[in-house]
């Protein structure tokens, strides 16, 4: 009994998922496979246990790591990376969020692997990849410009172009990223009773696995169209009193299906005020008058782990009691692979279900740390 306490111990586990977490870069010769499959395999892994358990390294010896990554120049304890991973892991306030700065040290300890020598390129962001919503608005911007200078510079090595004629012709003709939209795959999804639970979504693929993947504005309304697509093919006409859109990109989506698709029915803004774990909605928002229970559309750009959808809803059913609602979301991000058939494989599965939505439709699929509308909407 007690060997069977000592090996169920925190620290036993620990031990365990390091030696896994070293064995899997053995296996793929990277950090980030490996703290990828390990957050397959342990989904209650957050991202910067994973990319830890992936170099083979206890908390104390990961801050070892890192006071070395600075000369020293810094004397992190284990604490502060118990504290970090608590607070990634955790929906409560427990633990604190890492700086800006702190990621980048991490990531640059990380990117060493177990023997601490390897040069991959590890990103900031990828270690906080499902709690970056959660990361002070400084910190976030932060991580959203190093991204973003990063995919804009090319690699040294780089081969020049060979046929600048064809890039220039799909730019022209409006189809420079059409590869933003990978495999077609069916997922069920939650339905109206009667209702047709399959859902025709694709795939978001990013050309560089850790960052934010930027839609043009024809990848944009390729969503919209899959979203209206689904619509139709519920099973059943849906005839909706009210459109509502989830901060910006929302409100783009609900007035395109509004107008698309339910006859210019009334649109809805709700203007979220995120500040750490804490949600309220702006004084900005606007509630058109309806009729009683009303049928309403509610659309958000993207649902990761953060539960807005859980919050928004509650507002809507609060103002207007009775109220059916469905759910239209661009993207969703998932688990693991990005073509699944099991609605549960999504990160914000529970969410959605917890909200009770008479259906949910989702046009497409991504990976952390997620897409950005056009002209980053918000």
């Amino acid at each position: 009994m007690a060997k069977q306490s000592r090996d169920s111990s925190p620290q036993a586990r620990g031990r365990r998922l390091a030696r896994i977490g070293s064995e899997l870069w053995l296996e793929t010769g990277s950090v980030k496979r490996a703290a990828t499959e390990l957050m397959r395999r342990y989904p209650v892994i957050c991202s910067l246990q994973a990319h830890r358990y992936a170099c083979g390294l206890s908390q104390d010896q990961a801050a070892v790591r890192y006071n070395q990554m600075t000369s020293h120049q810094t004397s992190l304890g284990g604490t502060s990376i118990n504290a970090w991973e608590t607070w990634a892991r955790e929906r409560s306030r427990a633990g604190s969020a890492p700086s800006f700065t702190s990621l980048l040290i991490l990531a640059a300890a990380y990117g060493g692997g177990p023997t601490g020598v390897a040069e991959e390129d590890v990103s900031p962001g990828d270690l906080v990849a499902e709690a970056y919503e959660r990361l002070s608005v400084e910190d976030q911007l932060a991580l959203k410009r190093y991204a973003t200078i990063n995919s804009a510079s090319p690699p040294a090595t780089a081969a020049p172009t060979t046929e600048p004629q064809a890039t220039e012709a799909a730019v022209a003709t409006g189809t420079a990223n059409t590869h933003a939209a990978g495999n077609d795959f069916i997922i069920t999804a939650p339905t109206v009773e009667y209702g047709n639970p399959d859902r025709l979504a694709y795939s978001l693929p990013s050309p560089t696995p850790g960052q934010l993947l930027n839609l043009d504005w024809a990848s944009f309304g390729y969503g919209i169209e899959r979203l209206i697509h689904q619509i139709k093919n519920l099973g059943r006409r849906t005839d909706v009193d009210a459109c509502f859109g989830i901060n910006e990109a929302g409100l783009v989506m609900a007035t395109f299906l509004a107008s698309a698709q339910f006859g210019r029915c009334p649109i809805g803004y709700l203007k979220c005020n995120k500040s750490r774990d804490f949600i309220s909605l702006d004084k900005a928002s606007m509630f058109p008058d309806l009729p009683d229970t009303p049928d309403i559309v509610l659309c958000d750009f993207e649902v990761k782990h953060a539960d807005v959808v859980g919050f928004i809803s509650r507002e809507i059913r609060n103002r207007y009691p009775g109220a059916q609602i469905y759910f239209a979301v661009f993207g969703a991000m998932t688990k693991g692979k990005l073509e699944v058939g099991d609605f549960d494989d999504l990160t914000g599965a529970n969410i959605m279900r917890a909200a009770n939505f008479k259906a949910v439709f989702v046009a497409a699929t991504m990976s952390p740390p997620g897409i950005e509308p056009p002209l980053e909407l918000r």
